[in-house]
Formats: structure tokens, C-alpha cells, sequence
């Protein structure tokens, strides 16, 4: 009985004492991130890019600058009217965050992947990646 009684407890502290990080990865990828891709607004998704961001979509691979990479967005969203984004699986751990969606535009869907790092309690994106779906 005292060994259940132990591991009971054992069990209660862990959870405890995991709460913090179980909380910060379970916050996931911010709601405004999300709705700012949904919305197609450029300026609002560029505000969660880190200074030099990864950028890879049909036609673009390199590693660019914050406002590079916002100017390449507007002109991808400007030919691909998105109308719904929605995140199929994320997770991560204390310093990151990963996320892999579905953008429905006008021009067809396509998969979203974002690797994000947390600095200075902030959800920045290092990397995105934005891939046409075979129909």
C-alpha cells in the first residue's frame, strides 16, 4: 500500500513540476499568427518573422530578410487569395514550436510548415515553408 501511496505521489509532483512546460507548448502557434495567414495580411504574419527567416514557396528558396520576406508574402497572398487556414498538427518543447496546415486560396491549397523559436518569450518564425497540394 505504501508503495502505490509513493508512486502516487511520485506521479502528482511530476505532473506538478512539468505543469509550466506542459502550458507553454500546449499555447501552440498564436491564434493571431493563424488568423493574420487567414486574412492574407502580409504586415500582421511578417510581425511573428525573426530578423533572417528561411523562406521556401513555389518558385522562392532562400534565406531573407524580415521585410524581404514580407514583401515575398504580400506578393504570394496577392496572387493566392487565401480564404481558410487551419493548423493539422503542432507541438514542440520549451524553446520551439513547430506547425503544419492547410491554406485554402483561390489558387488552390497548399501546406504550411513553420518551425518557431521562442525569444525573450516571444514566438518568433525561422523557418516557413508554403507547398502547393497535389489534387
Amino acid at each position: 500500500m505504501k508503495t502505490i501511496r509513493f508512486f502516487s505521489f511520485a506521479f502528482l509532483m511530476a505532473v506538478i513540476i512539468a505543469s509550466p512546460v506542459i502550458a507553454q507548448v500546449s499555447g501552440g502557434v498564436p491564434e493571431r499568427l493563424s488568423a493574420a495567414i487567414t486574412a492574407g495580411n502580409s504586415r500582421e504574419f511578417a510581425r511573428y518573422f525573426n530578423t533572417n527567416i528561411e523562406l521556401v514557396l513555389p518558385n522562392t528558396e532562400d534565406v531573407y530578410s524580415k521585410t524581404q520576406a514580407e514583401l515575398i508574402i504580400k506578393d504570394f497572398f496577392a496572387k493566392n487569395s487565401p480564404s481558410n487556414f487551419v493548423i493539422l498538427h503542432q507541438g514542440g518543447k520549451e524553446t520551439s514550436r513547430y506547425a503544419i496546415g492547410t491554406l485554402t486560396t483561390n489558387n488552390g491549397v497548399f501546406r504550411v510548415y513553420f518551425l518557431l523559436r521562442i525569444q525573450g518569450g516571444e514566438a518568433l518564425i525561422h523557418q516557413l515553408r508554403i507547398e502547393k497540394e497535389d489534387s
